[in-house]
C-alpha cells in the first residue's frame, strides 16, 4: 500500500494464485477502510491506489520490468536462497531487489548470485503503516547508488530509513530491543519486579519519551547537552552496566515458565486479536499526533 500511495506500479507475488487474491481483495478493504478513516497516506484516493495493484503467480511476470523488488517470504535462510537463486536467473540487470528480513545477513542470500550488487535489506516495522522506520542494511557487495536509490525511494513513500554502514547482526533496531528485552528478563528473574510492571517501566516511563526523541536527544535535554550530561552521569551508566551480567539464556527455563504464565494472565490467547487491534489503534493515533507536533516545529 506504501508504494501504491504515491502511485507506483505495485505488483503482489506469491506461489499459491489464490493467496495472491485474498491479498488484493484484503488490501482493497483495507484501503477503503484508511479512506473512511481519513488516515489514508498519499494524494491518491483508495480507488486509485488500488487501480496501481496486480498480481501474479509467475516469477518471471514479477520480474520483468521490476525496478524493486521487496521479498517478504518467510524467516527461513534456506527459502531465501532458493527464492533468491531463482530470481537472480530472471531479474533485469538494474532491478533493486531487497530483503524483509529482521533476521539474515544480505551476505547470506546474496554471496552466490550473479546481481549480488543490486541486493540489501529494507528492513521495516511492523506494522510498516503506523511505524515508518526501515532500515537500510548492505551487503559487502551491495553498490553505494543501489543504497541511495533504496534509501530515496523509502523517504519518497513516506518512510523514515536510516542506513547501515555495514551489514550487523540484528542490524540496529533488534540490538537496541534486545538489550531491553535481556535486561527485562534478568529484573524479573532476580524477582525485581513482575511483568506488568516491567511492562509499565516501558509503555509508561521510557517509551512515552522515546516516541518522540531518540536516546541522545533525551540525554542532551536532560542536561545542559551531551557533554555536561556525560560529565553528570557517564560514571554512574557504566558502573550500573557493569551489574547487568550475560545475556539471558530463555528458552524453557522456569522463568520462561513465570512469564508465560504472568502474560496469560494479563493477556489471555483468546484475547491477542484484540490486544493487537488496540495496538495498531494506538499506533495510528501516534502517528497523527508525531505528524501534527512535527508540522509545528
Amino acid at each position: 500500500m506504501l508504494f501504491a500511495s504515491v502511485g507506483y506500479q505495485v505488483m503482489f507475488y506469491d506461489i499459491m494464485p489464490e493467496q495472491v487474491k485474498t491479498a488484493l481483495t484484503n488490501t482493497e478493504q483495507e484501503l477503503e477502510n484508511l479512506e473512511a478513516k481519513g488516515l489514508l497516506r498519499g494524494k491518491l484516493n483508495a480507488v486509485q491506489q488500488f487501480d496501481c495493484l496486480t498480481g501474479t503467480s509467475d516469477l518471471k511476470t514479477l520480474a520483468k520490468g521490476a525496478m524493486f523488488i521487496q521479498e517478504c517470504i518467510p524467516e527461513r535462510l534456506d527459502m531465501k536462497q532458493s527464492f533468491y537463486k531463482q530470481l537472480d536467473e530472471i531479474v533485469e540487470a538494474n532491478t533493486i531487489i531487497s530483503s524483509s528480513t529482521s533476521t539474515f545477513l544480505p551476505s547470506l542470500f546474496a554471496k552466490d548470485l550473479k546481481h549480488k550488487e543490486n541486493v540489501l535489506v529494507c528492513h521495516p516495522v511492523n506494522p510498516p503503516y503506523y511505524v515508518p522506520l526501515v532500515e537500510i542494511v548492505p551487503s559487502p557487495w551491495t553498490k553505494a547508488d543501489v543504497i541511495t536509490k533504496a534509501r530515496a525511494l523509502m523517504d519518497e513513500i513516506g518512510q523514515k530509513p536510516v542506513t547501515l554502514t555495514r551489514e550487523i547482526e540484528g542490524f540496529a533496531l533488534n540490538r537496541i530491543q534486545y538489550a531491553i528485552i535481556n535486561e527485562a528478563w534478568r529484573l524479573i528473574e532476580a524477582g525485581i519486579l513482575n511483568v506488568k510492571d516491567m511492562d509499565s517501566v516501558m509503555s509508561d516511563g521510557l517509551g512515552m519519551r522515546y516516541a518522540f526523541l531518540g536516546p541522545f536527544e533525551t540525554c542532551h535535554l536532560n542536561a545542559e547537552g551531551i557533554t555536561n550530561y556525560l560529565e553528570r552521569y557517564s560514571k554512574t551508566i557504566h558502573s550500573v552496566s557493569e551489574t547487568m551480567g550475560p545475556p539471558p539464556v530463555m528458552g524453557e527455563s522456569s522463568t520462561a515458565m513465570e512469564v508465560a504464565k504472568q502474560l496469560d494472565d494479563l493477556v489471555p490467547l483468546d484475547k491477542l486479536p484484540e490486544r493487537r487491534l488496540y495496538r495498531d489503534n494506538c499506533l495510528m493515533q501516534l502517528s497523527i499526533l508525531k505528524a501534527s507536533m512535527n508540522e509545528k516545529k
